[in-house]
């Protein structure tokens, strides 16, 4: 017998406030009439002044599916009538309504490259868009490095992509150099009929700038997302078993905005566009899934935006080494030990850091006589001083904050 879907149905007056940022969220709402705003208490550039959502549009989704605490603020404009959805009907939500769930994959995929675009304004200095013959300048900082798996799959991406490209003879000539040192998986994935693939250590599953007909979801192993900005590569995040990446390219047919390399031996699910539009229907619990993935992708993209908001570059290494626990719903406030996935360079990649800058702030981190590396990771015995520590970064930079918006008072 089917389990009946049972959707609440509130209503709130002008004026009232549906969600606050930072309190719990388990629900998020369907409008089916009226206008709600939404804003938070730190915007980026293309959300200045909020976002007001009409009927048939979501809010709180992200928060809601990605289990943690409102990032907005969500207020009535008018008298309205929502539909409330709890986290654990969503899965029948799409078994029972897929256009929703496709509704909601699409939003969280355009806001996703969005918010992604941001981050690499703010953090990085650097927002343009990237078309495929980046894929020249991806390969020769690979060459440059010795890493000839990267660059020998850069390249050869290029002179696919950009057949008439100027620099098409270079990058043969190149690849022919490296072929005996490169090590790669799957170049035409279009041509691959394995739905479960392997991907050797430092093997390029995409490269950034290139289109993709897949996304991934990764059964064994590690995959590091990264992208080349001013000529250094930043490591973006470190996936484990479970995850899925490689989605907004075949949600909305664009260039990867950042390439996904096998950080270790790795077994990879590929599912294209024929094999995505069945799943929706047939694997609810793999869409749900998604879902999850894309908004604890969009919940942890803001919060790093507002990390580039903090003015200290040790306040902001102890920030990202916070979220890394709130990621994995590790209280902070918790005694207890934590080995991190990263060590030095790539918290100094993360933060988005010069290599001058991000090793003093470093020596300020290492202080601290908790803090340790271990085989090139962090290790800390007591988790309780990255949480003292990042909150009070925080607390600093709202009162200088205050004090300059006092002296610029007339």
């Amino acid at each position: 017998m089917n389990n009946p879907l049972q959707l609440g149905l509130v209503r709130f007056n002008k004026g009232s406030y549906i969600t606050v940022e930072g309190k719990d969220s388990d629900q998020f709402y369907i409008i089916r009439s009226g206008h709600v705003h939404c804003g938070k208490e730190f915007e980026i550039e293309e959300e200045t002044g909020g976002e007001v959502f009409k009927p048939g549009d979501f809010f709180g989704v992200v928060s809601t599916m990605a289990s943690h605490n409102h990032l907005e603020t969500a207020r009535a404009l008018t008298d309205v009538t929502l539909i409330s959805v709890n986290r654990e009907q969503y899965p029948l939500l799409i078994e029972r309504n897929t256009p929703v769930a496709m509704k909601i994959i699409n939003v969280f995929s355009r806001k996703v490259r969005m918010l992604d675009q941001a981050l690499t304004r703010m953090t990085f200095k650097n927002a343009a868009e990237i078309e495929p013959p980046h894929l020249f300048q991806v390969a020769e900082y690979y060459i440059k490095q010795n890493q000839y798996n990267q660059a020998f799959y850069s390249y050869y991406q290029y002179i696919k992509h950009c057949p008439q490209g100027e620099n098409v003879q270079m990058a043969k000539a190149k690849m022919m150099k490296i072929k005996p040192y490169a090590t790669v998986a799957y170049l035409d994935v279009e041509k691959s009929s394995e739905f479960i693939r392997q991907y050797p250590r430092d093997t390029m599953v995409f490269s950034e700038a290139e289109f993709g007909p897949e996304l991934y979801i990764i059964q064994k192993g590690s995959i590091r997302i990264t992208k080349i900005v001013d000529n250094n590569e930043v490591m973006l995040a470190l996936l484990k078993p479970g995850d899925i990446f490689g989605e907004m390219a075949l949600l909305e047919n664009k260039p990867r905005s950042a390439s996904a390399i096998a950080h270790e031996d790795s077994v990879l699910m590929a599912v294209n566009r024929s094999n995505f539009k069945s799943m929706v229907v047939e694997q609810p619990k793999i869409i749900s899934r998604l879902t999850i993935l894309l908004a604890e992708r969009i919940w942890s993209i803001y919060k790093q935006l507002e990390n580039t908001m903090l003015s200290d570059p040790a306040g902001r290494m102890w920030d990202t080494l916070l979220l890394e626990l709130e990621k994995n719903r590790i209280d902070g406030n918790m005694k207890r030990s934590f080995s991190f996935p990263y060590g030095p360079k790539e918290l100094i990649n993360i933060v988005g850091l010069s290599k001058e800058v991000g090793a003093v702030a470093l020596r300020k981190l290492m202080e601290n006589q908790k803090f340790k590396v271990v085989d090139n990771k962090f290790f800390i015995n007591d988790i309780r001083d990255i949480k003292k520590n990042a909150d009070y970064f925080k607390t600093m930079e709202k009162l200088n904050r205050s004090r300059q918006a006092g002296r610029q008072q007339p």
